[in-house]
């Protein structure tokens, strides 16, 4: 039987059902773990943070439940932590500036990228070089690029979004669009070079 995300926290708090918060933990590492991937660009920080991130769920449900309440909102509760955590490590390292704070949430704006769209053979030329294109995201600034990490690697809405970086609906999606532009003028920078070189060895 699949239980909801809230009858598993509620297993593990009124029962210490050491199983159901494992399950949990399964059932979103993987939205978590690529935020914390594309926030830190290091698997192995990642990791850490992820580790980290489970650490103080833990922690924050034993001292004070009250801290979490059952509202169907897990996922958004681990995520603002696991978020915490990736700050507090990125600016640790001093290589992070504070981020200052149509209403479609479901909208997936990375399959509409302004401007000419993309074609079968550019999109899927682009997720072949998937180490390319998060240097690129790495090139964005901080707001842009945390936007657009919690819209794809942890599919969060816009409003989702807004909610854990404390901004509006309408800033979230303007970084959104902002990130996109940037991202598109960066891959016709790299097309431009790549016909100069072909044509420098032609």
């Amino acid at each position: 039987m699949h239980r909801t995300d809230e009858e598993l926290v509620a297993a593990y708090l009124d029962a210490g059902d050491e199983g159901a918060f494992r399950v949990l933990v399964e059932r979103h590492q993987e939205r978590v773990f690529g935020y914390l991937v594309g926030m830190v660009r290091d698997r192995s920080v990642a990791s850490d943070l992820f580790q980290e991130t489970y650490i103080r769920v833990i922690r924050a449900l034993s001292k004070d439940r009250g801290s979490y309440t059952r509202q169907g909102k897990w996922i958004n509760w681990v995520m603002r932590i696991a978020r915490n955590a990736a700050l507090d490590h990125i600016r640790s390292r001093k290589k992070w500036t504070d981020v200052t704070p149509s209403d479609d949430d479901s909208a997936d704006y990375w399959e509409q990228l302004p401007g000419q769209d993309l074609s079968a053979d550019e999109m899927m030329h682009l997720a072949q070089q998937q180490e390319w294109l998060y240097a690129c995201i790495e090139k964005l600034p901080e707001e842009q690029r945390e936007v657009l990490l919690l819209r794809h690697e942890s599919e969060l809405t816009f409003r989702e979004i807004a909610e854990l970086t404390d901004c509006s609906i309408n800033t979230a999606l303007g970084r959104m669009r902002y990130a996109l532009l940037n991202l598109r003028k960066m891959m016709e920078e790299s097309r431009e070079e790549n016909l100069a070189d072909y044509s420098t060895s032609t």
